[in-house]
């Protein structure tokens, strides 16, 4: 078997095993989110990072939804880290950017974080920041979702492979 006829067979088995459910939840969420004119932040760190910037694209361009994520702001990013520390960085913005509970945050990790572990603290206290001012909660995350699936109102975890 070829490289590529094995990337795809692998693939093909991921997709087989998401939660389709769970994906038609989330279209629900942000098809409500857009009939209240609500706002979707989306967050994401390192790859994540970039998955969140061409989301907040397609949401924008595609779904005329109106979406932000904070690392598009490398400035602004980089001073919050410098000023006030990397487990802040995300809910500090959110709270900037007046969040509220007509709107939602779309979280992209690997893992999901974990509260207890200090891993992605930036994403876990963006996601306890959405929940304490009544935002919906939606995550995409990989394993077993930690805190993510969690808090959210809807994380659709992309199963691994082995």
């Amino acid at each position: 078997m070829t490289f590529s006829d094995s990337f795809l067979a692998e693939s093909a088995d991921i997709l087989e095993h998401v939660d389709t459910a769970a994906v038609e939840s989330c279209v629900e969420h942000l098809a409500e989110l857009r009939a209240r004119s609500g706002r979707l932040f989306v967050l994401g760190v390192g790859g994540s990072a970039g998955h969140a910037s061409h989301a907040v694209n397609d949401f924008r361009k595609l779904c005329q939804i109106e979406a932000y994520t904070p690392t598009d702001n490398v400035s602004e990013l980089t001073a919050r880290i410098n000023d006030d520390g990397w487990d802040s960085s995300f809910s500090d913005w959110l709270v900037g950017s007046n969040l509220n509970e007509r709107d939602g945050i779309l979280v992209f990790s690997v893992g999901g974080g974990d509260k207890q572990r200090g891993v992605s603290a930036n994403l876990v206290s963006a996601m306890d920041t959405a929940r304490k001012r009544g935002a919906m909660v939606l995550a995409i995350v990989g394993r077993d979702g930690g805190y993510a699936r969690l808090i959210a109102d809807e994380c659709v975890a992309i199963p691994p492979l082995y």
